[in-house]
């Protein structure tokens, strides 16, 4: 059973003999002293007594540092958690986010499920719609846990069950509940890619996921689920990515998932993602260290599918699609091999020189079928290489693409959400190295430039319409956590793109 998300509430904030919360938060400047105290949820000489634990310690307020003290002062006593925000010059709402996400650990963490977070949008010197919507984001997200399969001791672990920010009596409350609202909605879809992305390859195979889908969109107005198999596949022509799902024994599954927002007939936008249910590396065996991991390899999926889902349960006036091609990487005794040949839908050959290569041959089929919805863009997302992770490391996503203005929506974002990206060239060099000698393109040109010959790779089955690519091997899964990004899946994608549908729609 997968967790629920918090109830979330946003009121006036104000003293209160018998708070309904266990842990209220409050956020402190480096080298401050407890300024617009006077606007704290608290009365007077528990004000005092706050500023006097500023006052002696040093540390107070830094960047990544959380004290927790106990109230126990009125009939119902609760812990307040100082949470540390850095220098004031050089705090933003990727700070913000984060030092939310503490308050909800350390709330967690003394057995306190109830977080109420005091924010002051004038103290923190940001607009209180933005504000509002990066502390719930942050509360929400940070004490994520993937925990679907434990039965042991599982009574013992604690969830978030309930937030409450609190703001000062003269901030505009409507414009902040509205923003709040929609944080919620939206992490509630990057929870969703997180589990998604962490179950087992048993439990979630491309049959799986396909009916996960259609599950979800079933009680969604304006949203329709179709679902390609194998024989249908094979009629369209998609020999890539059956090329890759012949070693496996699981039947791959195209699922395409659309929800149609405008009020007039626009092109829509087409998400792509990637979905490898399991990634062996084919008869390229990968090492096996490391290899439990690779049942993420279909973490661009679960994003694109989460965001068209966000997208409408926000109700964004735009018409959008998630195309998923999803399969396993197996060796099996028909597995595709080295030296093969393949035709892809779009006609264009490809000789396969690593099956390890093998996302960019099943999105070069789903680019390709992107096309007869003849759409304003497309976005890719993908686990796509190891290289993109050894140039930009774990926290950054790779871009490329063919079309200025959309690198330029997704960068801003990017800026906006905090999930970084980094624009990699796809010069004309590049297009050269995945020529083959047998084939019109080869499937992988070598470690050199990897992540980018493999963008290059993927330009070739592009159609006419702008197309961006995001390279999420590196933030998709993380060797440890990073404030409010858990160790393991991080739903990477889902709020870039959401932001992005909400920034060309005005919302």
């Amino acid at each position: 059973m997968m967790k629920a998300d918090p109830q979330v509430t946003v009121r006036k904030a104000r003293v209160d003999a018998t708070p309904d919360w266990g842990c209220l938060g409050i956020f402190v400047f480096a080298g401050e002293r407890g300024e617009g105290a006077e606007n704290w949820p608290l009365g007077e000489e528990s004000r005092v007594s706050i500023r006097r634990i500023l006052d002696r310690n040093d540390w107070a307020g830094k960047a990544k540092r959380t004290t927790v003290v106990l109230h126990d002062r009125g009939p119902s006593p609760f812990l307040i958690a100082l949470i540390g925000l850095g220098k004031r010059e050089e705090f933003n709402l990727e700070r913000l986010r984060d030092a939310a996400a503490r308050a909800g650990k350390a709330s967690l963490a003394h057995g306190e499920g109830r977080l109420a977070i005091f924010m002051d949008p004038s103290h923190l010197g940001l607009p209180g719609r933005e504000a509002g919507g990066a502390v719930a984001e942050g509360a929400i997200l940070g004490p994520y846990s993937f925990s679907a399969y434990k039965t042991l001791d599982r009574e013992e672990e604690e969830e978030l069950q309930a937030l409450t920010i609190l703001v000062p009596k003269w901030a505009k409350l409507r414009a902040i509940r509205t923003e709040v609202a929609a944080a919620e909605t939206i992490c509630r879809a990057v929870n969703l890619a997180r589990d998604l992305t962490s179950m087992p390859a048993n439990e979630l195979t491309p049959s799986v996921l396909a009916e996960k889908a259609q599950a979800l969109a079933a009680g969604r107005a304006r949203m329709k689920t179709t679902i390609l198999s194998a024989p249908e596949m094979k009629r369209l022509g998609m020999n890539a990515l059956l090329g890759v799902a012949s070693g496996s024994d699981q039947e791959p599954k195209f699922i395409v998932l659309s929800y149609s927002g405008a009020e007039a007939e626009t092109a829509p936008i087409v998400f792509v993602g990637k979905a490898l249910t399991f990634d062996s590396g084919g008869i390229s065996l990968k090492p096996a260290e490391k290899m439990d991991e690779m049942k993420s390899d279909m973490a661009g999926g679960a994003a694109v599918l989460a965001a068209v889902l966000a997208a409408a349960d926000l109700g964004l006036p735009v018409d959008v699609l998630a195309l998923v091609p999803a399969t396993e990487n197996m060796p099996g005794g028909k597995a595709y091999r080295p030296g093969d040949i393949l035709r892809s839908m779009s006609g264009k050959t490809i000789e396969v020189v690593n099956t390890d290569a093998e996302g960019r041959l099943i999105l070069a089929d789903a680019l390709h079928y992107a096309s007869r919805f003849e759409p304003a863009a497309v976005i890719d997302v993908a686990t796509l290489t190891g290289a993109c992770v050894v140039a930009l490391g774990e926290r950054v996503a790779g871009l490329m693409g063919t079309d200025g203005p959309l690198k330029e929506e997704i960068k801003h974002a990017a800026e906006q959400t905090g999930e970084m990206v980094w624009e990699l060239p796809l010069w004309e060099n590049y297009q050269e190295q995945i020529k083959s000698e047998v084939a019109d393109f080869k499937n992988s040109a070598g470690r050199m430039g990897g992540a980018i010959t493999a963008a290059a790779f993927l330009s070739k089955f592009v159609g006419p319409y702008p197309w961006a690519h995001l390279d999420i091997a590196g933030p998709a899964w993380l060797s440890k956590e990073a404030a409010y990004r858990p160790k393991g899946a991080t739903g990477v994608g889902v709020r870039l793109l959401v932001r992005l549908l909400r920034n060309r729609s005005g919302r």
